[in-house]
């Protein structure tokens, strides 16, 4: 026989399943939805036509905007250290598209989607593209093939198109002089010191964006280290030809009359030689994250 107390239990574990049915329902098509809208929101950020022929003479405005929003995007993710640059590309596609003539996008927006992780999206071929799009609905602008020889110099490290694409800029009639006699150096030297500074102070001094003119000069810092270390390990082994043993600290180097001072980084730290006797960054400087980020990258 049930009890009126067997029939209260009854209902209330039947309400109390009905609750959590209905909440995992409910839970369920607010899932669906959200994905509904995230797919909505990815067509129209992977649709530049689409934008473009909403925005009609707003375009350009639009443009500007999506620009915004691609230095935002690109700098939030600069400054969490966050490696996925998953919307870079799209956004920029965006923009472009918005504004064809929009100089600053093709030319930095390669440089964001070109640059190694964590610093950029690490993906050339992309920044490649872009700048060939700016190419062709801005054919003379000589600027682009400057940024198109850097990336195939640079990250790609292939020395035949970066001098074809410096050569082909110095064809423009408002290109620099100096981009023929890169076009010459890199064909015939590929991969120098003095080819890398050159470019990185084109870069320092041409840009205007502070976080690309930081990536510069913290390129300059290493290339400074990478000589100095060279220089300092062939006074190294000047000293063991002198004494029959690698020196072990830089004061030796002063103590044998082949320095005047122990010589310091660009940040002002004191080099020093590691276990294998070579000249390195001392362990303190800020640099060395940097030179190990470099170097993991190639």
């Amino acid at each position: 026989m049930i009890t009126p107390n067997s029939k209260t239990l009854v209902l209330l574990v039947l309400l109390v399943l009905g609750f959590a049915g209905v909440w995992h329902l409910q839970n369920h098509i607010d899932v669906q939805r959200a994905a509904l809208h995230q797919d909505r929101d990815e067509l129209v950020l992977r649709s530049g036509k689409l934008v473009r022929a909403m925005s009609l003479e707003y375009a350009p405005l639009m443009a500007d905007f999506y620009w915004t929003r691609v230095v935002q995007y690109y700098g939030d993710k600069r400054a969490h250290h966050d490696p996925n640059y998953e919307l870079l590309s799209p956004l920029l596609d965006l923009t472009t598209t918005l504004d064809p003539n929009l100089l600053v996008a093709y030319r930095f927006g390669s440089t964001f989607l070109s640059e190694p992780s964590p610093r950029g999206a690490g993906h050339p071929e992309q920044g490649i593209a872009l700048l060939e799009r700016g190419i062709q609905a801005n054919p003379d602008y000589w600027r682009f093939y400057e940024d198109l020889g850097f990336i195939y110099y640079f990250e790609l490290k292939d020395y035949t198109k970066a001098s074809e694409a410096f050569e082909e800029g110095s064809k423009q009639p408002d290109a620099q002089i100096w981009m023929k006699v890169m076009a010459a150096k890199i064909a015939a030297e590929g991969e120098s010191l003095s080819t890398s500074v050159f470019l990185w102070n084109e870069v320092l001094q041409t840009a205007n964006d502070p976080q690309i003119k930081e990536n510069a000069l913290m390129h300059l810092g290493l290339l400074r280290v990478l000589e100095d270390c060279k220089q300092l390990d062939a006074l190294a082994d000047e000293f063991q030809k002198r004494t029959g043993r690698r020196p072990t600290r830089m004061g030796e180097l002063v103590q044998a009359g082949l320095l005047p001072r122990v010589p310091a980084d660009p940040m002002g730290y004191a080099y020093v030689f590691g276990p294998d006797g070579k000249a390195a960054l001392n362990l303190d400087s800020p640099l060395l994250e940097q030179q190990l980020l470099h170097q993991d990258s190639k």
